[in-house]
């Protein structure tokens, strides 16, 4: 079953505020829930099914205590000392059991699938399933995993009836990619490729970032490797931080990046 590109974390100290700056930006954004039993609430901006969760935290016991569950996305927010920056993506599935059967095949330790939840702002519930995996030592952390208990017609239509989904004043913008800082382009892109069964796509040298990239391709937003060449924006989030999601890149505006919260959102 292919994978989709679902959704992009940025754990913020104010996600009320992020979502400002996004609608500053021209960015529909509303206001998500709580996860009640993982400490953490989030305000949200939808492209089609693919979103970006602006996350903040709001009892921290409660996270450290979800992050005993290796490879989850809390584990990722206290392996980073609770920062704020981008944390990880997610990948839509159909049938996080058959990936769950995949994964371990391949040999690593898998979490799940586990149901959660999510209650909005006016009550109701909002049910999916994750499922996480990895290698102890792994230097760049995989993407997680959710099936949403609605199909995605379904929650197309409820998301755009209850104006979650809805025209952007920017105009008609897309994801294009989740970017990663990758010190091996072509070791990374092999590995994710096999695992994730993603065929590689584009190859290319980026000018302005001065880096190498490569493309896996996903319904919804690729995900977007890029390995320096020199100096420039790349080398500089390996040298601080190792290996990891950098940004969000969008299409269907002039080219800009805009930083909130250390989170560098591009349009390409």
């Amino acid at each position: 079953m292919a994978l989709q590109f679902d959704h992009f974390v940025h754990l913020t100290p104010d996600p009320t505020k992020a979502a400002e700056a996004f609608q500053q930006l021209g960015l529909h954004a509303v206001q998500g829930g709580k996860h009640e039993k993982l400490g953490t609430y989030n305000t949200l901006s939808y492209f089609d099914l693919s979103y970006v969760e602006l996350i903040g935290i709001f009892d921290e016991a409660l996270v450290s205590e979800a992050a005993s569950i290796k490879y989850s996305l809390r584990d990722t927010f206290v392996e980073n000392h609770l920062q704020a920056g981008p944390q990880r993506i997610a990948l839509r599935s159909e049938n996080l059991q058959e990936l769950a059967e995949r994964f371990r095949a391949a040999g690593l330790e898998v979490h799940g699938p586990t149901d959660f939840s999510r209650t909005r702002p006016d009550g109701t519930l909002v049910t999916w399933k994750l499922l996480f995996a990895g290698k102890e030592n792994e230097g760049l952390r995989l993407p997680f995993f959710i099936e949403w208990d609605e199909k995605d017609a379904e929650r197309r239509v409820d998301l755009t009836e209850r104006g979650v989904i809805a025209p952007h004043l920017l105009g008609d913008i897309q994801v294009d990619g989740a970017a990663f800082a990758v010190r091996n382009i072509e070791e990374t892109a092999a590995l994710w490729s096999s695992l994730l069964q993603l065929e590689k796509g584009e190859s290319y040298e980026d000018e302005v970032w001065n880096a190498k990239v490569q493309r896996l391709t996903l319904q919804g937003g690729d995900i977007v490797l890029y390995e320096p060449l020199g100096d420039g924006v790349v080398a500089d989030v390996l040298a601080t931080g190792g290996e990891q999601l950098f940004a969000l890149q969008f299409k269907g505006a002039t080219q800009k990046v805009e930083k909130i919260t250390n989170a560098l959102y591009r349009f390409v």
